[in-house]
């Protein structure tokens, strides 16, 4: 299979023939669209529909790279000079062979390096039928040097032109699959550079301290070090530890909110988990049977609540049974529960002993049995469903027990059936969440990553190697500096030893 710069040549060559053959003089071809230098094949100029996919009012067809000048004079007939940057001009787009009027729109220039991806770049705004857009990519793919762009190519061409970190970028790619208001906020502040701001200040203090260990090894000897440099090293490097472990102290708030939060819904069998689910969710998502033991799978859905993302998954009664498919089922249900990050024990209230004490000895007993360790109070709620088929004094009596019981979460008295209680129930619902996942507004950026919380922990990991020989060995411990500097350097994509040595100049002078 031929590369796409050679397959994009060959095109070229084959265009510039056809014409040929139709009487088109070869000069006039080749002035029409500009022919790129032969080098613009190997530094490949890509072009992708931008936009959404499917019929829309307006798409948005992007072009980056060095032939980008070329396509736009060659498709919007612009023979002497380009328009404005960053000002949209209405033109004709035609196809630059046949010269066949393909569409009538915007266009819009970004000469490098003032554009997303540091390179010139241009925007062609089109009508969004299907048939447009494959004509304006076929004729785009005409031009000399153009290859359609692979995944994600134009914000890699960003980032290796170091107008985005890999934070950014990543920050980028979850404001595009947010679905959620919390999600956006926290997509948009680390996209805004929040998250990378605060591990490039890291970063900055890491490399000065490095800096300053490595000449007092490399200069000491001829004084050209001031004395007390390796004391100050060990106070910033003991403070930038003591900020990294706090900042790994998240509970995992940010991870949480961008992969969404596990719900589980447990309990025993008919106790109306199946009904919580279908009325959270507002759909018949799982089979309502008066059976024990109908629900023998997990049953996902994904929710937004109150703008926090909820993956809840409904799970088989909890129950000893001889039933084969049951008892996975409840093995399925168990592990669930070990994962989730909030549990929804949903019991039936119908059934709680009705003498003094008895309710919260019964839950306390219960919540051990679906748990199976001692519950937290943070990571679980009480759901006391068929509220309706009580009468008012047993009513009564339970929410007097109740309010003065202590070792029990939250507890919500719901009628799945009639839907009492449950916009109390959603508020304590949402506030748990919340707790979960924080405000990503407010207070310090949090990790987003599972790749960010490995590299902070080894970075912390090769600072304490700093503390163990720091008196032993200067060399061993500069090498935990350096190591604890990679480490933080492949969260933001940014790091290299001509950054020491700048610093090492800038700092002593060196043979001054």
């Amino acid at each position: 299979m031929l590369p796409l710069s050679s397959m994009y040549r060959g095109l070229w060559r084959t265009a510039v023939h056809k014409l040929g053959t139709r009487g088109t003089p070869l000069s006039r071809v080749l002035s029409t669209c500009d022919e790129a230098p032969s080098g613009l094949f190997d530094a490949d100029t890509i072009f992708a529909l931008s936009s959404g996919h499917g019929r829309c009012g307006v798409a948005v067809v992007r072009v980056s790279g060095p032939a980008t000048a070329t396509a736009l004079r060659c498709m919007a007939g612009l023979t002497r000079r380009l328009p404005p940057p960053r000002t949209a001009l209405l033109r004709s787009i035609t196809d630059p062979i046949s010269k066949e009027v393909l569409d009538r729109g915007l266009v819009l220039w970004f000469p490098a390096p003032h554009s997303f991806t540091g390179e010139d770049s241009v925007e062609f705004h089109i009508h969004g039928g299907a048939a447009v857009i494959t004509a304006v990519l076929q004729a785009l793919g005409s031009v000399s040097g153009m290859r359609p762009a692979e995944a994600g190519e134009f914000t890699r061409r960003a980032f290796q032109a170091g107008k985005l970190d890999l934070t950014e970028v990543e920050g980028l790619g979850d404001l595009i699959h947010a679905e959620t208001e919390a999600q956006r906020r926290q997509a948009l502040r680390q996209m805004s550079g929040d998250l990378g701001r605060l591990y490039q200040d890291w970063s900055n203090r890491l490399k000065r301290c490095l800096a300053h260990v490595e000449a007092f090894i490399d200069f000491s000897e001829d004084e050209l070090i001031e004395d007390g440099v390796l004391n100050q090293v060990d106070t910033s490097l003991k403070k930038l530890q003591a900020e990294m472990l706090q900042h790994l102290k998240d509970e995992r708030r940010g991870e949480r909110l961008r992969s969404g939060i596990q719900v589980v819904i447990a309990g025993d069998t008919n106790a109306g988990k199946s009904s919580l689910l279908n009325t959270l969710c507002q759909r018949p998502a799982a089979i309502v049977s008066p059976i024990a033991g109908t629900t023998r799978d997990v049953v996902e859905t994904a929710l937004d609540i109150g703008g926090f993302p909820v993956l809840l998954s409904d799970t088989a009664g909890l129950r000893d049974s001889a039933d084969l498919v049951e008892r996975e089922g409840v093995r399925r249900a168990r592990e669930r529960v070990e994962q989730a990050d909030l549990t929804l024990v949903v019991v039936d209230c119908v059934h709680l002993p009705s003498d003094e004490g008895g309710a919260v000895a019964s839950l306390q007993e219960h919540l051990r049995t679906v748990l199976q360790q001692r519950p937290n109070t943070d990571r679980c709620l009480l759901v006391l469903n068929k509220v309706d088929l009580l009468s008012e004094m047993q009513r009564r009596r339970l929410n007097e027990e109740l309010s003065g019981a202590a070792g029990l979460p939250p507890v919500c008295l719901i009628s799945c059936q009639t839907h009492e209680g449950l916009t109390d129930f959603l508020t304590v619902l949402h506030r748990r969440v919340q707790m979960l996942c924080g405000d990503p507004l407010s207070g310090a950026p949090t990790l987003t990553q599972a790749r960010h919380r490995a590299h902070l922990q080894q970075c912390t990991a090769s600072l304490a190697q700093y503390q163990r020989y720091r008196d032993r060995d200067l060399a061993l411990a500069a090498e935990g500096v350096r190591l604890a500097l990679t480490s933080l350097g492949r969260i933001t994509g940014r790091v290299g030893p001509e950054e020491i040595l700048d610093i090492i100049f800038k700092d002593f002078c060196i043979g001054k």
